[in-house]
C-alpha cells in the first residue's frame, strides 16, 4: 500500500476535511468531489486509491458500479454506516470500511425519545394546547415493558443500555447471538417471528441486506402485540411499510417512529405523511453536532493505519452488510 496514496474527498463541503486530511497525511494527492458528477469524473481520470464518500444527495446518481467495478479504489471508505448503496464488490479487489459505532448512542436517544412521544401522548397535549382545553390523559410507563430489538450491532447495544435504564426488559436478535450486557435474552435472527408476540416497543436496527429485505412484512406485523410502538432506524426496505400503515390504521401497531423510507425523499403522495399516529424524519437519527467530525476522525485513523500497511478497522462483509 502506497504511503503516498491517491485519495477523493467526496462530500458536500469537503474544506475542512481537505485541511485537515493534508495536515495528517501531507505526502497525500489529495482530490475533491462535490458532486456525484465529479465523483465519477475523478474515478476515471485521477484513478485513486482511496474515496472517502459520503452519500450527501441520497441514492440517485451515485457512482456505486464504477466504485466498486474493475478500477476503481482499493479502499471505499464509506463515512456513514450502512452500504447498501454499494451493492455488492469482489472483496479480493475492493475494502470498503465504514464509520460504524459514530451516531449509536444518539440513534438510540432518538428510539426512545420517539416512544416516549407516543407513550407521553405528546400528539394529544400538542392538540389541548392548540385549543387551549385542559382535558384528562394518561400516561404509560416504559418500566416493566418489553423492547424488541431487531439487530444487536452497535446501535442496538447502546439502545439497549439506555432502556435498561428505564427499567425495560430487553430481548433482540443477531445472527450470532451471544451473551451481552444490558440485554435479557439474545436469540437468533430466525427466532424474530417467535419474540414478535411478545414485543411492547419494537426497535428495527439491522442492516439492509438480501436476507434482511422485506424482513418485517405483513406476516410479522400481523404477529405484533396488539398497541405495540415501532422504531425503524435501519434502511428503507426492511420494514414493509405499505403493510405497516395498514396496521396502523386498524391492525396491531398503535405508533410507529420512522427515520428510513423505501424512496427518499418520501413522496408527498405517500399516504404515510396523512398517518396520524407517524412521526416522520428526514434519515437524520444520526446526524448530530460532531458526527461528521467523528466518522472523519475514524477515516484518519484507518489512514495511518494503510499507509503503515496495518489492517484496516470496521472493515464490511458484503454478504453480511456489515
Amino acid at each position: 500500500m502506497s504511503p503516498s496514496p491517491r485519495i477523493v474527498l467526496a462530500h458536500g463541503t469537503t474544506a475542512a476535511l481537505e485541511t485537515r486530511l493534508r495536515a495528517r497525511c501531507p505526502q497525500a494527492e489529495l482530490r475533491t468531489a462535490r458532486s456525484y458528477d465529479a465523483l465519477s469524473e475523478l474515478l476515471s481520470s485521477f484513478r485513486p486509491d482511496i474515496v472517502y464518500a459520503v452519500r450527501f444527495a441520497g441514492n440517485e446518481g451515485f457512482p456505486s458500479a464504477a466504485l466498486t467495478g474493475p478500477g476503481g479504489p482499493a479502499w471505499i471508505a464509506n463515512g456513514g454506516v450502512g452500504t447498501d448503496h454499494l451493492g455488492q464488490w469482489d472483496t479480493h479487489r475492493t475494502t470498503v470500511t465504514n464509520a460504524a459505532g459514530v451516531a449509536a448512542g444518539m440513534m438510540a436517544e432518538y428510539v426512545l425519545g420517539g416512544f416516549l412521544h407516543f407513550t407521553l401522548d405528546v400528539p394529544g397535549l400538542q392538540a389541548d394546547k392548540a385549543a387551549k382545553v385542559w382535558a384528562e390523559r394518561r400516561v404509560r410507563p416504559l418500566a416493566e415493558q418489553t423492547l424488541l430489538i431487531v439487530g444487536l450491532g452497535q446501535t442496538g447495544q447502546a439502545l439497549a443500555k439506555r432502556a435498561k435504564a428505564f427499567g425495560m426488559r430487553v430481548i433482540g436478535t443477531r445472527a450470532r447471538p451471544r451473551e451481552m450486557p444490558h440485554v435479557d435474552e439474545v436469540h437468533a435472527a430466525g427466532d424474530l417471528a417467535a419474540l414478535l408476540p411478545r414485543a411492547d416497543f419494537i426497535a428495527v436496527a439491522t442492516p439492509l441486506t438480501s436476507a434482511t429485505r422485506g424482513l418485517i412484512g405483513p406476516a410479522e406485523i400481523a404477529a405484533m402485540k396488539p398497541g405495540v410502538v415501532l422504531a425503524d432506524v435501519s434502511r428503507g426496505g426492511v420494514v414493509d411499510q405499505s403493510a405497516l400503515r395498514v396496521a396502523l390504521t386498524g391492525g396491531p401497531v398503535a405508533a410507529a417512529v420512522l427515520d428510513v423510507f423505501e424512496v427518499e425523499p418520501l413522496p408527498a403522495t405517500s399516504p404515510l405523511w396523512e398517518t396520524a399516529n407517524v412521526l416522520i424524519s428526514p434519515h437524520c437519527s444520526s446526524v448530530h453536532a460532531g458526527w461528521e467530525e467523528a466518522s472523519f476522525d475514524m477515516f484518519l485513523d484507518n489512514l495511518d493505519r494503510w499507509t503503515e500497511g496495518a489492517p484496516l478497522l470496521n472493515i464490511v462483509d458484503p454478504q453480511r452488510g456489515y
